[in-house]
């Protein structure tokens, strides 16, 4: 009997054996040709236009304010500038600073007390997109202002509370200082 039950056994592996070939990957039923993201493009292409064409409105505005164009798609204007140091933060740095968040028609939408006050790892943390690159563009005591596009500030999903989705910002900057993080020094072992 033992014996017929291991004969048993064998069988139903052998036949699982034989039933488990290789099986090939299966295309997809449904096959896409693309033109969500070309749609996507275009709706981004007008909206980065449309914002574009509100900074714009707001640098003819006041012909009197000198604004500067980034290479990553903002634009800025010092309110106070720092001409004796000329260090920047740079990677690794702790950044000390205070800002407010205006939208485009001048409403305050956080106050530099509300937010106050920020430190910031350079370029180790992840905070908003413009502010990553504008604080590097900043001498210490500094205080600069900064027309970001949606896709320089909170982009598509806002932030859930004041900055709406897709909204273009005006961002305040003070750098108050900056300097490398202190290394620890390490202690010899005693044994």
């Amino acid at each position: 009997m033992r014996n017929l039950t291991k004969i048993m056994v064998l069988f139903v592996m052998f036949i699982t054996f034989l039933s488990c070939k290789q099986q090939q990957a299966r295309m997809p039923i449904s096959r896409k040709s693309g033109t969500f993201m070309k749609e996507s493009a275009v709706r981004n292409k007008k909206l980065v236009a449309g914002e574009e064409g509100k900074i714009d409105s707001i640098i003819k505005s006041n012909p009197k304010i000198k604004y500067l164009a980034s290479k990553k798609g903002y634009w800025y204007t010092y309110v106070a500038k720092n001409e004796k140091d000329t260090l920047r933060p740079k990677k690794g740095d702790i950044a000390q600073f205070d800002y407010e968040i205006m939208d485009f028609k001048g409403n305050i939408l956080y106050s530099e007390v509300e937010l106050r006050p920020q430190t910031y790892h350079v370029d180790k943390e992840n905070i908003m997109m413009g502010l990553r690159d504008g604080i590097k563009l900043m001498h210490k005591n500094e205080k600069v202002t900064f027309l970001f596009p949606s896709h320089m500030a909170y982009g598509s999903h806002g932030d859930n509370k004041l900055i709406k989705s897709n909204q273009p910002i005006i961002c305040t900057v003070t750098l108050n200082d900056f300097k490398a993080p202190e290394k620890v020094e390490s202690k010899p072992k005693t044994e």
